[in-house]
């Protein structure tokens, strides 16, 4: 009779959703322009989801999300906290290359100086 007179403990899913958890292990994204290029978060990922193109300051990363078993451990290794944890933990795709997202950096534009 009690269960009868007190709100249902579920989710209506499509039309309620539940805020994420603090601290939750989710889809991971970079801050290309922070990485060193140190390639300890490849070394690390037990998945293999992450690939470094090229070296230093001017490599790019691949990130393969269907790879990925969101463990955080490449979150935790990274020295210059480039990469984190997003909130995003409903992952759709129709297509396998639609798993790999790709980080390049942006190039800066050199302000014109002016003379007078």
């Amino acid at each position: 009779m009690r269960n009868l007179l007190e709100k249902p403990s579920t989710l209506r899913f499509p039309y309620e959703r539940m805020e994420p958890v603090e601290r939750m292990r989710a889809k991971v994204s970079w801050q290309i322009d922070k990485c060193i290029g140190c390639s300890l978060c490849v070394k690390v990922c037990p998945s293999a989801a992450i690939k470094l193109i090229g070296r230093g300051r001017k490599a790019e990363i691949e990130y393969n999300v269907g790879r990925c078993i969101f463990c955080g451990e490449c979150v935790e290794i990274c020295p210059t906290q480039t990469i984190f944890t997003t909130k995003e933990y409903e992952l759709t795709f129709t297509r396998t290359r639609q798993m790999v997202t790709r980080f390049r950096r942006t190039k800066k534009k050199r302000k014109a100086s002016s003379k007078k």
